[in-house]
Formats: structure tokens, sequence, C-alpha cells
């Protein structure tokens, strides 16, 4: 599987936690599953998205969707 359609299947299961109202659950599925992947083993994203988290500016469906859509 190359990086880019890694990245569209890491986002499609996010977003799918996003739009059951998950959205933690989506955060985590994101990183795990960046994880599975040597080209985005080490995205900074996770590192960003969980201080985000943390602070409170991905607490909605529609943050935590637009910051997993932002990943490229």
């Amino acid at each position: 599987m190359t990086r880019a359609e890694h990245l569209k299947w890491c986002k499609t299961r996010a977003l799918a936690y996003v739009d059951a109202g998950q959205v933690q659950d989506a955060f985590a599925s994101m990183a795990s599953d960046l994880q599975k992947h040597p080209d985005t083993s080490d995205h900074i994203g996770c590192s960003l998205g969980l201080a985000l988290l943390m602070g409170g500016g991905l607490k909605t469906p529609e943050t935590m969707r637009d910051f997993i859509n932002g990943f490229n």
C-alpha cells in the first residue's frame, strides 16, 4: 500500500468515528493507524493533535473532521 493509500484508509476509519460522535476515538484511530505504515509512523500530526485534543481544540465533531481531513 502506498503512503497516499494508507493515509486515505486512516482518514476513512477515523471519520467513521467522527460520524458516530466519538471524537476522542476518532483521534485514537487516526494516531494508531498512522503508526502502521513506515511512511506515516512518525507523522507530526499525532503530536500536534494530542496537544490540541488535551487543550480542548478538538472537542467537536466538526473540529475533529477538519483536523483529520487536514492530514497529508
